[in-house]
């Protein structure tokens, strides 16, 4: 069943359900398993799961939990480029879907494509 609120437990769902996702994306994939490796049950993913649960309560909630800076991990990632922020943005769409009713869905989905441009200008892929 779909959401039709914003709690920290379905925000959980949310990007625990993403990231399975993209794990299986030959586009998005390679560069999480490059940096974090590929058992989402390891240290690395773990803290990084935790991280982004933090980053989106933050956003949706007010939550603030968040330390961190969004933008700076993805200085260091490597050949990114228009194409992969497109298949990241139809990734999480897909997931938002899944998870939350439409109105709510939409919230996420104008929240991420905000920072998907701001990434894209900030990295001169814009």
């Amino acid at each position: 069943m779909s959401a039709n609120t914003i709690t920290r437990e379905n925000i959980e769902t949310m990007v625990m359900n993403f990231y399975t996702r993209v794990m299986k994306d030959d586009i998005v994939g390679p560069f999480f398993v490059a940096k974090l490796g590929d058992d989402m049950n390891n240290e690395h993913w773990r803290s990084h799961l935790k991280l982004l649960i933090d980053f989106w309560a933050s956003i949706a909630l007010g939550d603030t939990s968040y330390r961190g800076n969004p933008f700076a991990p993805h200085m260091y990632l490597g050949e990114l480029k228009r194409e992969t922020f497109a298949q990241w943005l139809t990734l999480f769409y897909a997931t938002l879907d899944e998870v939350y009713a439409p109105q709510i869905a939409e919230q996420f989905k104008e929240r991420s494509s905000i920072i998907a441009g701001n990434f894209m200008r900030n990295l001169g892929i814009a």
